[in-house]
């Protein structure tokens, strides 16, 4: 019998209807909206007639030169994909602490590898901010792993670093593993990322992708960044060859992209003033999260978040339906920031919305009435 994989994810296909229009901007995939100057690539440009690098040389080679790291401290993946399966079964974790709402394949990794989880529910009301110091302590005596994301998605809401090495140092017997996917697109960047820690805390483990901020989801690339033992550790488990010949030859390329990186990070920070500055007029929706390039949205207006989603798609627009998310079923949605002119796109479209769900809401009720009173 085949076991289908439930979990949505953004990105995923778009119902029949929308992948009719090329003209659809998809918002629901946090990823950058401009792409790397790697120029034009082709199958010359690679060796396909021989085998990469059993061990991923080229995105160590990425990590080493752009970071400084120790060789020793990184382990090329398939995505950080990879990573986050691999450390539940190569740790031999039985009991993972979550977040909640977070990314699902923390969850689906740790039972997959026969662990037990427990979550730390984010607050509505607080902001989805991390729990009090106090709070997560008493959590983890009950479990051998902290998973996090910073940001967190789909909150958007950082996890302040100095509470994480608080807390390696004071259960140094505990796995804190974080995933840092979006980390890039933070303020604070790199000062916030834990990745130059794991030589001082070896219980510190980092999970880093290079798909997000450098729009290469159909690569696949990533690292864990640890301590050299946990290093060799996880090598004892991970499969060979799980990064690709094309992966491998792109990945130093992107050593050569410091003006892209500014020039993405500067509109992401810009945008992101001002989408969160236009929220402030339009009724019916309230913002969360927004540290990295992405936002939590609630839907306030007439009616379910349907109604919102329906008019998007007349609008060709695509958002991410977080409702599928513990936490987030009172009509939770999420959007990615892009382009200014998508963007703008995008927040003609929401402020218009109210108007357009309560006149539709208002015509249903009438079309209601009517036929009541004529079948009476």
């Amino acid at each position: 019998m085949t076991t289908l994989y439930h979990h949505q994810h953004g990105g995923a296909r778009l119902n029949q209807a929308a992948q009719k229009s090329r003209a659809l901007l998809d918002f629901s995939v946090n990823i950058s909206p401009i792409s790397p100057p790697i120029g034009t690539l082709s199958l010359d440009t690679f060796s396909l007639h021989s085998y990469p690098s059993i061990d991923g040389r080229g995105i160590k080679d990425f990590y080493t030169g752009k970071f400084g790291f120790n060789g020793d401290t990184v382990l090329p993946l398939n995505g950080a994909i990879e990573g986050i399966y691999l450390l539940p079964r190569a740790l031999g974790l039985r009991r993972l602490l979550l977040l909640s709402p977070s990314f699902y394949e923390y969850e689906r990794a740790g039972r997959i590898a026969g662990a037990e989880i427990a979550f730390v529910p984010l607050a509505a009301e607080n902001g989805f901010q991390l729990p009090s110091i106090d709070l997560l302590a008493d959590a983890l005596l009950h479990a051998d792993a902290f998973v996090v994301a910073n940001p967190n998605n789909p909150t958007g809401t950082e996890v302040p670093p100095e509470i994480i090495m608080a807390l390696a140092s004071r259960f140094p017997e505990k796995w804190f593993i974080l995933d840092e996917a979006f980390i890039q697109f933070t303020p604070a960047f790199p000062d916030n990322s834990l990745m130059g820690k794991v030589m001082a805390l070896k219980n510190v483990i980092v999970v880093h992708s290079l798909t997000k901020f450098y729009a290469l989801p159909g690569l696949r690339l990533g690292a864990v960044i640890a301590h050299p033992t946990v290093i060799r550790r996880l090598l004892n488990y991970k499969e060979p060859w799980t990064v690709n010949a094309i992966a491998e030859s792109v990945a130093p390329l992107l050593l050569e992209c410091g003006t892209y990186e500014e020039e993405l990070r500067a509109m992401i920070f810009s945008e992101r003033e001002r989408i969160t500055a236009a929220f402030l007029k339009i009724k019916g929706i309230k913002l969360a999260g927004g540290a990295a390039n992405f936002f939590l949205a609630q839907w306030n207006g007439d009616g379910p978040l349907d109604v919102l989603l329906s008019w998007l798609t007349g609008q060709q627009l695509h958002v991410r339906d977080c409702r599928n998310f513990p936490g987030l079923e009172e009509d939770y949605f999420r959007f990615a920031i892009r382009k200014p002119v998508e963007n703008d796109h995008l927040l003609d479209a929401l402020q218009s919305a109210m108007l357009w769900s309560g006149n539709l809401l208002r015509t249903e009720s009438l079309v209601e009435n009517h036929t009541t009173q004529s079948s009476s």
